[in-house]
């Protein structure tokens, strides 16, 4: 009898051991799954909002002296031309559309000129639509050659860098009015450094 019982007990023992450790293994399958899942829908939400609703951009060059330096973190939204279309005086992260290839550079510019506007500059000073041009975020006259009228073609907008100093900024002077299509978001805000954290 007690080897009956002793032999029935170390069979029991082995089927709770047994059980225990699929329980164990099937904890530790959950528990792997739901990190899976959580891991992924991070990754497609983030994917989702860096496409559709918002980027961070660094600022490379001195184009936009002196509103922007060179290194500053820009935060820029997308979403806000999703539902609607640049403003005179935003400062757009777009596509350089004289550059070649499937990766084109960024650029950072200031819209100066919408569909229908007509644009020159002459003496030095921007005109839109036969009037002077109100530009309290240069520090200077504009230094380059004189740019006779041109009216922006429909789906287009003219864009140029806060810095007006000779050959500073390369911008719609050079490539003309940039189609909407190759304008990524709206600079909302520097970010970094901490110390010149503001709205744009």
């Amino acid at each position: 009898m007690d080897r009956f019982s002793f032999g029935g007990g170390s069979s029991s023992e082995a089927e709770g051991q047994e059980q225990l450790g699929a329980l164990k293994r099937s904890g530790w399958s959950k528990e792997l799954w739901e990190w899976v899942k959580t891991v992924g829908i991070s990754f497609i939400l983030v994917t989702v909002l860096h496409l559709f609703v918002f980027n961070l951009s660094t600022v490379e060059g001195h184009s936009m002296e002196p509103t922007l330096q060179e290194k500053e973190w820009l935060f820029v939204n997308k979403f806000v031309y999703l539902i609607g279309t640049p403003k005179i005086g935003d400062v757009v992260i777009l596509q350089d559309p004289s550059a070649f290839g499937k990766e084109k550079e960024l650029l950072v510019k200031r819209v100066v000129g919408l569909p229908g506007d007509r644009i020159e500059i002459s003496g030095k000073q921007l005109y839109r639509n036969g009037e002077l041009v109100d530009e309290p975020y240069i520090d200077t006259d504009i230094e380059d050659l004189d740019i006779m009228p041109l009216t922006v073609e429909a789906g287009s907008y003219y864009v140029m860098g806060d810095n007006r100093h000779a050959r500073a900024s390369k911008d719609s002077r050079m490539f003309g009015a940039v189609p909407s299509s190759s304008i990524e978001g709206k600079a909302q805000f520097i970010i970094w450094p901490y110390k010149q954290i503001k709205p744009l």
